[in-house]
Order: structure tokens, then C-alpha cells, then sequence
């Protein structure tokens, strides 16, 4: 049985790992635009997986996304931005690799308390926020030169103001939609994943 389990949980994430591919590399699938935002949907992938298989398993998909972010810097920029930013695995690779954690352990320290839906909505703002955080704390902290700055149209004394209009507008954006996606992902899969066990 024990045997089972493991190849069912190992075909679950890797079918996991395609969809943050494929949503990675497939235009609006994984970066919705809207107007001039542009969401990205891998947090909820990442949260979801996290609260319904656990932090674990969180934290690998969050990894695979970040070594693909990696990857594509170097070979297939997904901006002109990116080979300046994401080429440094601290900025693409430790926050992706960390929402996972975050928001699996979250989840599973909350639904002790609190009840599941709300539970994996705090789980999904919490995946969202650290991505927000340390990739842009990340860009500040190590990418913080001339060219980053004027890739954001600010002057080089001016990347924290840029980085805080992101903040404002991208980021709340993707914090409330993840937020509100998790849940309503998570919860029916988690039957779905009981159900056939």
C-alpha cells in the first residue's frame, strides 16, 4: 500500500510540475494581463499544491518554477529585464522555492484552528505576498544598478519608489486573487484527492 501511494503521489506531482511549465511558457496562462498590470498565476499553482499535498511538495513545484525562471533568463528572457534580474538564483529561484513552504505550513498550522477555506485563503495570501517581497527585496538588494533601474524608468537613487508601485498595484492584485483562487481550487481537490485514495 505504502508503495501506492508513492507512485500516486510522484504521477500527482509530476503532472503538477507540467502545469507550472506549461503555465511558465504558454502566454496568457500563467501572466494574465490587465490593462497595465500583469497578474501572474504560478503563486496559486504553488499555494495550491502546498495546501492540498503540504509543504513538501510545495516547495518542490515552487523550486521547479524557479529553476524554469532561471533557465529562461539566461536562454529565453521572458523581458528585457529578466536576464538582469532572474539570472541570480536568490531573485528567481529561493522565493519561488519558499512559497511553497510558507504557504503549506501555514495552512497546515491555521486549519487546526480555523476552517479550511479560510485556512487556505491565508495560505494562498501568504504564497503571494512572499513572492512579492523577495523577489522585489531580491531585485533591490542584489539587482540594484543603473540598467535595472532604468529597465523600470526611474533613475538609479529611484528603484525602491518603482519597486513600491509594484507593491501597490501588482502585488495587491496577485495577493487578493490569490487569495481567493486557492480556496476554491484547493478545497475541491482536496476531495478529489481523498476520494480516490
Amino acid at each position: 500500500m505504502r508503495q501506492r501511494e508513492q507512485i500516486r503521489r510522484l504521477t500527482v506531482r509530476t503532472l503538477l510540475i507540467v502545469l507550472v511549465v506549461l503555465q511558465d511558457l504558454i502566454p496568457m496562462f500563467g501572466n494574465i494581463p490587465l490593462g497595465p498590470l500583469s497578474i501572474t498565476t504560478l503563486p496559486v499553482t504553488v499555494a495550491v499544491v502546498a495546501v492540498v499535498l503540504g509543504p513538501k511538495e510545495g516547495t518542490i513545484v515552487g523550486f521547479v518554477w524557479g529553476l524554469l525562471t532561471w533557465v529562461r533568463a539566461f536562454v529565453y528572457p521572458s523581458s528585457a529585464l529578466a536576464p538582469l534580474i532572474f539570472t541570480n538564483p536568490l531573485i528567481s529561484v529561493v522565493p519561488r522555492m519558499l512559497i511553497g513552504l510558507f504557504a503549506g505550513y501555514t495552512f497546515k498550522w491555521l486549519v487546526k484552528v480555523a476552517p479550511k477555506a479560510l485556512s487556505a485563503g491565508i495560505a494562498g495570501l501568504i504564497a503571494a505576498v512572499t513572492n512579492t517581497v523577495l523577489v522585489l527585496g531580491g531585485i533591490y538588494l542584489f539587482a540594484n544598478t543603473p540598467a535595472v533601474a532604468a529597465g523600470y524608468h526611474v533613475g538609479s537613487g529611484h528603484l525602491a519608489q518603482a519597486l513600491m508601485v509594484i507593491v501597490t498595484t501588482n502585488g495587491v492584485t496577485e495577493a487578493i486573487t490569490t487569495a481567493i483562487l486557492t480556496p476554491l481550487i484547493a478545497l475541491p481537490v482536496m476531495v478529489a484527492v481523498k476520494r480516490n485514495r
